[in-house]
């Protein structure tokens, strides 16, 4: 386990067009590097290192040649590599954000009818409410360039191999009183079954563990540890959630403004957590392998589109994840 401190940054730079992510001395631990160089002296291969996609476009587009609204760059790339997140500021034009909006709505009305007044989601959406404005979305070629410039060819942009989408959802406001998650990394704290030392295995794999949320109005509800997406819990960390499964703040009977008060100071005991921005039309990509969580106010209205990016290898391991070699459906624990 490290102390999750880094002793220098991360360099980035391209070499014959494509980006590299280099490890200064210090680094605690492999990062990403392009198919079939070094390090130490050995293979990739050999130390398991993660592998930034081979296909890059646009990062040397001269700047007479870009349009307006948002437009891939090489930010987005460090962003997220480095990060565990990036944003596509203005994303979604007005017209289908007006349209997706009338989508939510009509999601927001299922949702309380189904699970209650305290309903924070719908999922899969398309089981529920007509999806074109969805859809439509996920035809956005700026969107389809920046997903493809990231994370590589092989995207099944609109829908996993099978044409039925089980992960695309909304994420709502609660009406009566603010709720929060848990903080977790997916899979290896909400899966029960999961053996967690596949998980570890693949932490790196950028074809799997890659998710989204696409505000349809302002939303600052996500809290992100950045970097965590690359190693091991630090040691504040495992001391701050050395059990599992890990508990999320207990409202109980408690007053709307307290529990209001009481989440914030849950999202802010994470060491090194900051909490994300979202504007209307924004589009944030990240590594649900990173430590997360979602922070819900009753009062402010919230519609953001909750998606995953679906690769081969992200439908293999959603159809069937790596469960624990003797059978059991205890949550492993990582600390121990």
């Amino acid at each position: 386990m490290n102390d999750g401190i880094l002793a220098e940054p991360l360099i980035y730079r391209r070499q014959n067009g494509t980006p590299h992510l280099l490890i200064n001395k210090g680094y605690p631990f492999p990062f990403a590097y392009k198919t079939g160089s070094s390090y130490a002296g050995k293979q990739v291969s050999e130390l398991g290192l993660a592998v930034l996609p081979e296909k890059v476009s646009h990062l040397d587009q001269p700047q007479e040649n870009i349009q307006m609204g948002f437009k891939v760059t090489d930010q987005h790339v460090d962003e997220y590599y480095r990060n565990g997140f990036t944003i596509f500021r203005e994303l979604i034009p007005a017209s289908l954000l007006s349209d997706l909006r009338e989508m939510a709505d009509q999601g927001l009305t299922v949702a309380r009818e189904l699970n209650g007044p305290q309903a924070q989601r719908l999922q899969p959406i398309i089981k529920h409410i007509e999806c074109k404005p969805y859809f439509d979305l996920l035809e956005l070629q700026s969107l389809r360039d920046a997903v493809e410039l990231i994370l590589g060819e092989g995207i099944y942009h609109d829908r996993p191999p099978n044409g039925d989408d089980p992960v695309a959802g909304i994420l709502y406001h609660p009406q009566q009183k603010p709720w929060c998650t848990q903080w977790h990394r997916d899979w290896r704290d909400n899966v029960a079954d999961l053996d967690i030392n596949v998980w570890k295995e693949r932490q790196l794999d950028w074809r799997i563990f890659n998710q989204v949320n696409c505000a349809l109005y302002e939303d600052h509800c996500t809290w992100v540890v950045p970097g965590s997406h690359l190693r091991d819990d630090t040691r504040a960390e495992a001391k701050r959630f050395p059990d599992r499964p890990i508990p999320r703040p207990d409202f109980g009977e408690l007053e709307a403004a307290e529990a209001e008060l009481q989440g914030l100071a849950y999202c802010r005991s994470m060491p090194g957590a900051v909490q994300a921005q979202l504007n209307a039309g924004d589009y944030m990509l990240y590594r649900n392998s990173l430590w997360h969580l979602g922070n819900y106010c009753h009062y402010k209205k919230r519609a953001t589109i909750h998606d995953g990016i679906w690769t081969e290898s992200f439908w293999k391991w959603f159809q069937e994840h790596p469960k624990q070699p003797d059978g059991k459906k205890e949550m492993m624990n990582p600390n121990r």
